[in-house]
């Protein structure tokens, strides 16, 4: 009896010239029962209930009669057949030396609405945050790494990986934080995970299993963090920046807070440095509430008046558990951060969520690779002197073109904060800016309350083309231009 067969079909070749559609992969063909009539009937109706159904899509190019036969268990007869008739009922078309292709479609379009949607094309000057120089994503050196150890990896590396990541790039990691960083760690102490993000939801799960309820988040601050902390189950507590960091002394108003994340090295979005007394003081809170300090360690790297402040971990190992991540670093695509905890936290952690995604374990040793070859250090230089050349431009072009609007935020990391006069209208200048093919972002959007004074623009530049530093701005003065003219639209 043959209920179903399914069409496994695989192919190596390239498929630059298939602009309809792919080759067809896996294909659910429902036969039906012995008895239902003759093989290439039967085939032909699973082809063509298939292509009515739309799961296989106009322009699909099907596999080979002989290959579908075999993956069907049938004879190459009975597909041969049953592609000929579905040729001759306008199904499929078939030309000479090509595949045989579906033509079908139950749309007036012809089509139009099952071909998958073209990706919308990328902003041509790219002033929003979050973003390293994907320009610079050494390829050649990441993809060296890979393959050296796809080919010589011991086949017992190729399992699972441990709780917590490689035991090889958690001993590195810790190394590499503990003389760049002046971050407190044993490798045990260091868990790999997929980005900050992921660690944040993570130790907010042992957080919950500790009794704490809520989690104090800086004001203004990276919305997405306060989004992980809202989904783990704990509530977002805005705790206010100034100009030296978060507002160490509103802790207190706040009965009942033990947790409190912040990014000491470099606040986003504001671009301030957390003072040496509000960094004791911190401390101080986590003892005296019996709670912790959630460092997040984003770009500290980038420090171009000074060097950069070591991490507040160090100060403080068993009250402060550090989130790192190479998305501001490489690419946020590689999907490899660690964080670093207290030891008394790492089992919780481990089983607090023991379905939790790791990295590829050939990713982690590909970046072990890069770490204990020195390449990892290497680029991190070549960026710092990259970001501050292009800070540097960036700072000049709008003195010239934009005088009205200073710029603040220390010279560090990827992105400034651009004031503008209280009667702009900056979400009207964000869409301005948009139709000019320029990303920018409002920096009333990193607000959790409407209470704030904070009128502006958050500009990247991380992934900005030096050669369109200029002109990036000139269409970011004409974007002010109409929206000025536009008017207020806000009460």
């Amino acid at each position: 009896m043959r209920e179903t067969q399914t069409n496994r079909t695989r192919t190596n070749r390239p498929q630059t010239h298939q602009t309809r559609a792919q080759l067809a992969g896996d294909l659910l063909l429902q036969l039906g029962r012995d008895g239902t009539g003759p093989l290439h009937e039967r085939v032909k109706r699973a082809l063509r209930t298939a292509i009515r159904a739309g799961r296989i899509e106009i322009g699909t190019a099907l596999p080979p009669s002989r290959r579908l036969a075999a993956d069907l268990g049938v004879s190459r007869w009975a597909v041969t057949e049953a592609y000929g008739q579905l040729v001759a009922e306008g199904y499929l078309e078939a030309r000479t030396g090509s595949a045989t292709r579906v033509r079908w479609s139950n749309t007036a379009d012809d089509g139009a609405a099952h071909r998958a949607p073209r990706p919308a094309p990328a902003a041509r000057f790219d002033l929003a945050p979050g973003l390293p120089d994907l320009r610079a994503f050494p390829r050649r050196r990441w993809a060296e790494a890979v393959r050296a150890q796809a080919a010589t990896v011991a086949f017992t590396e190729l399992g699972y990986p441990p709780p917590g990541g490689h035991p090889r790039l958690r001993a590195l990691l810790a190394a590499s934080l503990n003389r760049s960083r002046g971050v407190v760690a044993a490798p045990e102490d260091v868990t790999v995970c997929t980005s900050v993000t992921d660690g944040v939801r993570r130790v907010c799960q042992v957080l919950r299993a500790r009794g704490i309820t809520a989690v104090g988040c800086e004001e203004p601050g990276w919305t997405r963090l306060r989004e992980v902390i809202r989904a783990a189950g704990l509530e977002p507590v805005p705790v206010r920046v100034d100009g030296g960091g978060l507002r160490v002394e509103d802790l207190g108003r706040h009965p009942g807070l033990r947790a409190v994340l912040a990014s000491p090295a470099h606040q986003f979005p504001l671009g301030t440095v957390l003072a040496p007394e509000r960094r004791a003081a911190l401390l101080r809170w986590a003892h005296e509430v019996d709670g912790v300090v959630l460092e997040d360690d984003y770009d500290a790297e980038f420090r171009y008046d000074r060097r950069p402040v070591a991490a507040l971990q160090g100060m403080d190992p068993s009250r402060v558990v550090l989130f790192k991540s190479l998305s501001k670093i490489l690419s946020p695509a590689l999907g490899i951060g660690w964080l670093v905890a207290p030891p008394r936290w790492t089992h919780e952690l481990h089983l607090a969520d023991q379905t939790a995604a790791q990295p590829p374990p050939l990713d982690q040793l590909a970046f072990a690779d890069l770490l204990e070859s020195g390449a990892y250090d290497r680029h991190l230089r070549a960026c710092r002197k990259r970001y501050r050349d292009r800070r540097d431009a960036l700072v000049r072009a709008l003195a010239e073109r934009l005088p009205q609007a200073p710029v603040s935020g220390v010279a560090a990391g990827l992105h400034l904060i651009l004031r503008l006069p209280a009667h702009v209208d900056t979400g009207a200048v964000v869409t301005a800016a948009a139709a000019r093919s320029l990303l920018v972002a409002d920096l009333a959007a990193y607000h959790a309350t409407e209470d704030h004074t904070d009128h502006g623009l958050v500009l990247g530049y991380g992934n900005l083309a030096d050669g369109t530093v200029e002109e990036a701005v000139r269409q970011l003065r004409a974007a002010l231009a109409e929206a000025s003219r536009r008017g207020p639209s806000r009460p």
